[in-house]
């Protein structure tokens, strides 16, 4: 049997690899050593709820160098339950992004565990965190851009799943802020699909003996096992799955599964706050557009890569959108589904895309790895 690292697929996602100063509005922890975890404090950070996380710090890493012209830097933000801990391995001489040539942003969604989340809030843990959307994850991440860094312009921003959902976020929010979107398995839309997917793992979490009313009385093992089970059925194709385990290495693999889930209430919370988050994404609804009409805010070029048996995060809207922006689209044929991107080599592409726009075309990719 071959299993994931993860049964959601996020450190599986993470193991893969593609062949300052403050201002007055924000405090800079430094760190000595390039891609050291670094964080900014913003204080009160107002929400488009109208709700206020209080003491906001956003967490970061850097690489590369910024150069004089201020023009090389990528932003890239994490996937669900990512920390940028886990893109580490994406960037660096001769990987997806080339720190010999570009200056790299990772950074810490909201809500992620160690930017501002319900598990480390002292003022407002556990679900006193407020909700939380996709663009406000943006609006921390741009401040983070202009405030810290004091830039006015990215060369790119891009990202996989949840992050792909931001970097289209990204292009509406700010359409003149970047040069390039690189939308990896990401979408400007969650579908009554995606919806279902992320509501039915909540109910899990809330259905548990010990959620106490999002009070946590013990450890959640059992539901967030559960969780991880329901996100197994849908990180690859069902084909994938058969493929990969035997009838009788079933138990093995619910075992496996089970133990990755391994954590208590304030793990629970994030969970849920990042899971709302992308259930309430909708961009062409925040514009009270179609899709194709919202498209037309993006005036950066676009990369749009999917992989159309992801059943995590639907493709269709990501394909639609880049369609209407006659952008570039590649799609990863694969039964790898959401981690297609473990099974198919993209790196040489988005670093030509990011090198020179011009030279990437619509394309379909496919298996290159024995999964």
């Amino acid at each position: 049997m071959r299993g994931m690292k993860h049964p959601l697929g996020f450190v599986a996602l993470a193991s893969l690899v593609l062949v300052l100063s403050g201002t007055s509005s924000a405090t800079v922890q430094t760190a000595q050593s390039e891609g050291a975890q670094q964080f900014a404090d913003f204080g009160d950070f107002h929400l488009r709820n109208g709700a206020i996380i209080h003491g906001f710090r956003l967490g970061y890493r850097t690489l590369g160098k910024l150069n004089a012209e201020k023009s090389n830097a990528v932003l890239w933000p994490t996937w669900l339950g990512g920390k940028s801990e886990d893109l580490l391995q994406f960037v660096g001489p001769e990987k997806v992004v080339d720190t010999s040539r570009y200056f790299v942003i990772l950074v810490d969604a909201i809500g992620n565990g160690v930017s501002s989340s319900p598990s480390n809030s002292k003022s407002q843990p556990l679900l006193k965190f407020p909700e939380f959307t996709i663009r406000d994850m943006v609006e921390s991440e741009h401040r983070l851009a202009t405030d810290v860094f004091h830039l006015s312009r990215l060369r790119a921003v891009m990202g996989l799943s949840m992050g792909g959902m931001q970097t289209f976020e990204w292009g509406v929010a700010y359409p003149d802020f970047m040069d390039l979107l690189i939308p990896m398995a990401g979408s400007p839309q969650s579908t009554s699909f995606d919806k279902l997917l992320w509501t039915s793992q909540i109910d899990a979490m809330e259905l548990d003996p010990a959620w106490n009313h999002g009070h946590p009385t013990e450890p959640m093992d059992r539901s967030l096992g559960l969780v991880e089970e329901i996100g197994s059925m849908n990180l690859t194709s069902p084909a994938y799955r058969v493929a990969q385990t035997k009838p009788e290495e079933f138990n093995a693999l619910l075992t496996e599964i089970r133990n990755s889930a391994k954590g208590n209430g304030g793990a629970a919370c994030d969970r849920i706050r990042q899971r709302q988050a992308i259930i309430a994404l909708d961009i062409p609804g925040e514009l009270g557009m179609t899709l194709e009409q919202a498209e037309g805010k993006v005036r950066s070029k676009l990369l749009v890569i999917v992989s159309p048996e992801d059943h995590m995060v639907t493709p269709e809207p990501a394909i639609s959108f880049a369609a209407a922006a006659r952008a570039p689209i590649v799609k990863l044929d694969s039964p790898c589904g959401h981690l297609a991107l473990s099974c198919i080599s993209v790196g040489p592409t988005v670093a030509r895309f990011l090198a020179d726009p011009g030279s990437v075309a619509s394309q379909t990719l496919l298996n290159t790895k024995n999964h």
